[in-house]
């Protein structure tokens, strides 16, 4: 079976083409720049199929890199831009995430593929919980990344009522491992850094997803008869506070925490006067998610613990902190 992959050097991707080629499955994977083509050289990286497949493709460059492939697994996006200098973001958002995913699945359809696997985002369904998200809750995207993502999933809908392509869509919380960037590695650096944080008094539940678990359903989603049509949500099954979290990775580290009980009306309040509002939301409210739809339908569990996904996560970032102290 050849599988194309979309977003292949990412951090996701990269992790997901190598347990495709573990399990003897030919990858197809596809990048948005061709000098990163000539980038991998390591025997793993030379052994796959790689084509220039992005949003500005052409349909003959979309067809070719399509012809023969089984299944795509779509996770090339558009994500959240700090800072965004787009003079219409939702714009931009929508054509990226929603449009070009349309064209990706409908020239799939078109050229026999047989499955289309697309990761989504929880933020499909809002970006806090008062109990647990669940498949069947009505999406309330926040943000236009969010919005983008919802409209993706719709559009996927209709091209396989229209064609029979099969789909499957996945949404995850944030996502964490080694190569990690964006807020977890802050937080990372931040514990790390033994630097006192004013969290002690937070009281949410925040579900995440290991990068090798999220990987496992998505590999379960494109092998699965039964997941064919379905949307799932996907965690590690536990849910940690922010305390809990930051404790849980300086153990890992083998460092001293320090956390201030601040009150959390505090700290929205510093949040809101130094423009970093959302940022402090993230660390304080609750965003959990019901997993139980995939565990029951396709029997999935995830392979990794949170403990031994938060080990392997400050052992890479340790490493990388004494590559760069030593160089």
């Amino acid at each position: 079976m050849t599988v194309l992959i979309t977003g292949a050097t990412g951090f996701i991707g990269s992790a997901l083409c190598r347990r495709l080629q573990n399990e003897g499955l030919a990858v197809r994977a596809a990048v948005r720049d061709r000098s990163k083509i000539a980038l991998p050289t390591d025997s793993e990286s030379s052994d796959r199929e790689w084509v220039v497949l992005y949003d500005q493709s052409t349909d003959e460059e979309t067809r070719q890199a399509l012809k023969g492939a089984q299944v795509v697994v779509h996770l090339a996006a558009r994500v959240h831009v700090m800072r965004d200098q787009a003079a219409d973001p939702l714009g931009e958002f929508r054509r990226i995430n929603r449009d070009w995913t349309e064209r990706l699945a409908r020239a799939a359809a078109a050229q026999g593929v047989r499955r289309f696997v697309y990761l989504s985002s929880i933020k499909v369904n809002g970006e806090e919980s008062v109990t647990p998200f669940t498949e069947q809750d009505a999406p309330s995207p926040q943000d236009s990344y969010g919005i983008s993502k919802w409209e993706a999933e719709e559009a996927l809908a209709a091209v396989a009522s229209e064609t029979g392509l099969e789909t499957a869509v996945i949404r995850s919380p944030l996502v964490y491992g080694p190569g990690v960037g964006g807020n977890f590695l802050s937080l990372l650096k931040l514990v790390r850094s033994g630097i006192p944080l004013p969290l002690g008094a937070v009281r949410n539940k925040r579900s995440l997803v290991y990068r090798d678990n999220l990987v496992d359903a998505l590999v379960a989603c494109a092998r699965d008869p039964r997941a064919s049509g379905q949307t799932y949500l996907v965690s590690d099954g536990e849910d940690v506070s922010t305390p809990e979290l930051i404790r849980r990775i300086a153990r890992a580290m083998g460092v001293p925490v320090r956390l201030w009980p601040v009150p959390v009306s505090l700290l929205r309040l510093g949040g809101r006067l130094v423009g970093q509002e959302g940022a402090l939301a993230r660390l304080t409210t609750s965003l959990q998610v019901d997993a139980s739809k995939i565990r029951r339908v396709l029997g999935w569990s995830p392979p990794w613990s949170v403990d031994r996904g938060i080990e392997e996560t400050a052992a890479w970032f340790m490493k990388q902190q004494s590559k760069t102290v030593g160089g």
